[in-house]
C-alpha cells in the first residue's frame, strides 16, 4: 500500500539523478541572493487591524508580497510532492517518453519549492509558512488517467493562481520571477493536456482560455478550495490581497 499521506518534508529526498545540482544553478541563475534581499518587506508589514484571524489549526498564508509568496510556495509544495509520488510509484503502463517528461516536470516543481522556501526563510522567517501535510489518498498512483488527470488539475489551477495574483505583487523583482514561473507552469499543463489528448487542442480548452485569447486568472479563495482537498494541512487564505 502506498502511504499518501505525507508531509513536502518528508518527501524531500537527495536524488542520484542531478537534480541537487540543477536546484542549485537554479537558485544561482535565479539571482535569489538578490531577490531576496529587494523583497519589499514593508508591504508585508499591514496593520494587525486588519488582519483576520483564521480558525485553530489553520495555516494562514500572510498578506501583502509575503503572503502571495507563501500563496505560492504553498502550491509548489502540493505539485512537487506529487510528481514526486508520481515517480516514485508509476501507473500501470507508463512509457519511457512518459517517464522523461513527469521527471522533468517533478524537478521544475522541485525547483520553484525550493526557491520560494529559500527566498521566505531569507526575508521573512518568522512569516514563513510550515511544510504542509498533503492527502493523495483520493488518487489511485497505479491508474494512468487518475494521475494525469491529477496532473492537469493541479498544472491549470497552478498557472490560473499565478495570473490571478500577480497583479497584487509589489515587488518588481518577485513579479519578475513569478512570470518566469508560470510560463514553466503554462509549459507544464500543455506537456500534460498532450499526454491526456495527444495531437488536439486541448492544451487551449475554454476551461483554461477566455474568448480573447487570454489565461485564465482565478482568485486564490478559487484555488485554495479546489486543491484543498489535497492538502491534509487547512490553509487559509483570508488574509491575501483581493
Amino acid at each position: 500500500m502506498i502511504n499518501n499521506n505525507i508531509t513536502q518534508k518528508d518527501s524531500e529526498t537527495k536524488k542520484g539523478d542531478g537534480s541537487v545540482l540543477n536546484r542549485r544553478l537554479f537558485l544561482r541563475s535565479a539571482g535569489i541572493a538578490t531577490a531576496v534581499g529587494t523583497l519589499a518587506i514593508g508591504a508585508c508589514k499591514d496593520d494587525d487591524d486588519d488582519m483576520i484571524t483564521p480558525p485553530s489549526g489553520t495555516v494562514d498564508l500572510g498578506s501583502g508580497d509575503v503572503g502571495i509568496l507563501n500563496y505560492a510556495y504553498a502550491l509548489e509544495q502540493l505539485e512537487a510532492a506529487f510528481y514526486e509520488q508520481v515517480i516514485k510509484t508509476p501507473y500501470t503502463g507508463i512509457t519511457a517518453a512518459e517517464t522523461t517528461i513527469l521527471t522533468d516536470i517533478r524537478d521544475h516543481e522541485v525547483i520553484h519549492r525550493d526557491f520560494f522556501k529559500a527566498a521566505l526563510t531569507a526575508a521573512a522567517p518568522t512569516q514563513i509558512i510550515p511544510s504542509l501535510e498533503v492527502d493523495f489518498s483520493s488518487i489511485d498512483f497505479s491508474n494512468r488517467a487518475q494521475v494525469l488527470g491529477a496532473a492537469k488539475l493541479f498544472e491549470d489551477t497552478g498557472v490560473a493562481a499565478y495570473n490571478g495574483a500577480g497583479k497584487f505583487i509589489k515587488d518588481a523583482t518577485y513579479l519578475t520571477l513569478a512570470g518566469k514561473i508560470v510560463s514553466v507552469e503554462a509549459r507544464h499543463a500543455a506537456a500534460i493536456s498532450d499526454l491526456l489528448t495527444p495531437k488536439t487542442a486541448g492544451f487551449a480548452s475554454d476551461t483554461q482560455i477566455d474568448s480573447n485569447g487570454l489565461d485564465k486568472a482565478t482568485a486564490s479563495a478559487t484555488i485554495l478550495a479546489a486543491v484543498q482537498p489535497y492538502v491534509k494541512t487547512k490553509i487559509s487564505g483570508a488574509n491575501l490581497p483581493k
